[in-house]
């Protein structure tokens, strides 16, 4: 006890300046606080709150634990998203049994992939089935005379293609969490970027009031608010500086302030992907370095790739999808294993008979790569479907687990 009183009196008290006593309450609120100490939010605890997940069939819903979510309670990014902002989607979605997995959460910005990075990194892997890891760069290919093949689909099955890849821009939240501001001035920047980008490429910016009848030959028709807006929260304010630029061909459309800052979309009649992923490439790559000269780059993790607000478009933020005719596949037993087997996602369209394929990877890969994945997983599907056409079997044509 002596000794301990002795150090203690070895201890000196700091040393006391005048001007940092003037100056003590300037100096401390200098220092940055803990986001979630500014809010005043009127919870219980984390137990109380822990959202009812009994039939809730997305990713977010079989992850999510009490443990987990206690670790993520009190926590804020410093725009203010927190955890129960990013599982909000799927509570009011939960899915259903049989039907698609879908993600279930959204990020609200940029940092909520680091802050919630337990929760994120689990919600990917369990998706993508790919393995997070800082030590793991996501690498890009727009090079695109690596794709082989998307030029000669039998026509009499492949119909149509489409080709998109989303985008987020540096310093700005998220559609889901941004304010009207930030949107607005999302929309100034994509302006002065896209009158640049129409010197060489020319086409027209129309707003959501513009998009009428009139527009339906380009492809860009929006009679309704879409549910999937409202459900992920991006439809607040509608339609405030909401717009979409399409190209005087009709070929590109960039898609502004919607699920992701901007989207750029190529579609085709002929099924043609290799040019559909030509003009994704080229057009991307110029947007990016005009985005790159306002001083606001695209958002980019070197774990995580391109990050969107979705994460199940993280990593590349590419959709690839062509559109076929099949009459006998879709009734086989063996279909949905040959999907998961080619990882791919088969769902139906407007016009009976006609399915759309498309990739569900998005990470781990390149683009290329997903789109090559796309490419030769559609032709196996219509060599299945011609072989069920003939009485024959598909037995030999399943491909091996990937």
């Amino acid at each position: 006890m002596w000794r301990r009183r002795e150090k203690m009196r070895l201890i000196k008290p700091p040393v006391e300046y005048p001007l940092e006593t003037k100056y003590r309450p300037v100096l401390e609120s200098l220092v940055p606080r803990d986001p979630m100490s500014r809010f005043n939010l009127k919870r219980g605890s984390p137990k109380e709150e822990f959202p009812d997940l009994d039939r809730n069939y997305t990713c977010m819903g079989r992850i999510l634990t009490l443990h987990m979510y206690t670790r993520q309670f009190n926590r804020a990014t410093e725009s203010g998203v927190i955890f129960d902002d990013i599982i909000r989607p799927g509570i009011e979605e939960p899915g259903q049994l049989n039907g698609q997995m879908t993600v279930g959460c959204v990020a609200g910005d940029a940092q909520s992939y680091i802050l919630f990075c337990d929760f994120f990194d689990r919600i990917i892997e369990a998706y993508h089935d790919y393995k997070v890891s800082t030590n793991v760069i996501q690498e890009s290919d727009f090079n695109y005379d690596n794709l082989k093949g998307g030029d000669n689909f039998d026509r009499a099955y492949a119909v149509s293609c489409e080709v998109s890849v989303s985008r987020s821009v540096e310093d700005y939240c998220f559609p889901t969490h941004c304010s009207r501001g930030e949107r607005r001035c999302l929309l100034s920047l994509a302006k002065k970027a896209l009158e640049q980008f129409g010197e060489e490429f020319p086409g027209k910016l129309y707003s959501m009031e513009e998009l009428s009848e009139s527009n339906e030959e380009k492809g860009i028709i929006m009679k309704t608010l879409p549910p999937s807006l409202i459900q992920i929260g991006v439809a607040r304010d509608w339609p405030d500086a909401r717009a979409v630029w399409v190209s005087k061909d009709a070929s590109l459309s960039v898609w502004l302030n919607f699920e992701d800052h901007l989207r750029l979309v190529a579609t085709r009649d002929d099924a043609n992907i290799q040019n559909a992923f030509e003009c994704i490439c080229v057009n991307l790559l110029k947007l990016e370095h005009l985005y790159k000269k306002l001083r606001k780059p695209f958002i980019w993790k070197a774990h995580l790739g391109w990050v969107v607000s979705s994460p199940a478009e993280v990593g590349t933020g590419l959709k690839a999808s062509i559109k076929v005719k099949l009459r006998h596949l879709p009734q086989h037993k063996r279909l949905p294993n040959v999907l998961e087997r080619l990882r791919l996602h088969m769902e139906t369209t407007d016009c009976a008979g006609v399915y759309k394929i498309s990739n569900i990877q998005t990470i781990g890969m390149t683009e290329v790569q997903i789109t090559q994945l796309v490419v030769d997983g559609v032709k196996l599907l219509i060599a299945m479907e011609k072989r069920l056409e003939n009485n024959g079997g598909i037995d030999d044509l399943v491909p091996t687990q990937k």
